[in-house]
């Protein structure tokens, strides 16, 4: 969607953020380290800032504000951290290159190389830590009948 038309997909992606927000406040970790809440607290904040100052643009960090609340979410969650996490804060990052690519990198390839790995292995990365994790909960129990 994001190339085809950009603020469409940044509109899709914004509302995916909200709903994975939904999720791990849903599953969120009972007692998070002080250095958690920190990492957490320090990714909500830094990720807008950071994104404005790439692009000088107040939309990009309106929707960098939904993307650090999904990361920090991510991380204060009760799903495993260094799967769920650490593939939240790869998204970030491919964002963020996103966004450096319209600024200050515009005319690297580094970000072109690195935005699409970074953003498939980050959502792997969610996707088999909250699904490994939602099935020992028990919450993909096989329906009687299937």
């Amino acid at each position: 969607m994001l190339e085809v038309n950009f603020t469409g997909g940044a509109v899709a992606f914004l509302l995916g953020h909200l709903a994975a927000i939904s999720l791990y406040v849903k599953f969120r970790r009972e007692r998070p380290a002080s250095s958690q809440k920190a990492a957490a607290v320090t990714t909500l904040l830094a990720v807008p800032l950071v994104s404005y100052q790439l692009t000088g643009k107040t939309d990009v960090a309106l929707y960098a504000l939904s993307l650090s609340g999904m990361a920090a979410a991510a991380w204060l969650s009760s799903f495993p951290r260094y799967r769920v996490g650490l593939g939240a804060m790869m998204f970030v990052t491919s964002d963020l290159l996103i966004f450096a690519r319209m600024g200050p990198l515009a005319k690297s390839a580094l970000p072109d190389l690195l935005i699409w790995p970074l953003y498939y292995f980050g959502q792997f990365l969610i996707c088999t830590g909250v699904i490994a994790s939602l099935r020992a909960k028990g919450e993909f129990s096989p329906r009687p009948g299937a």
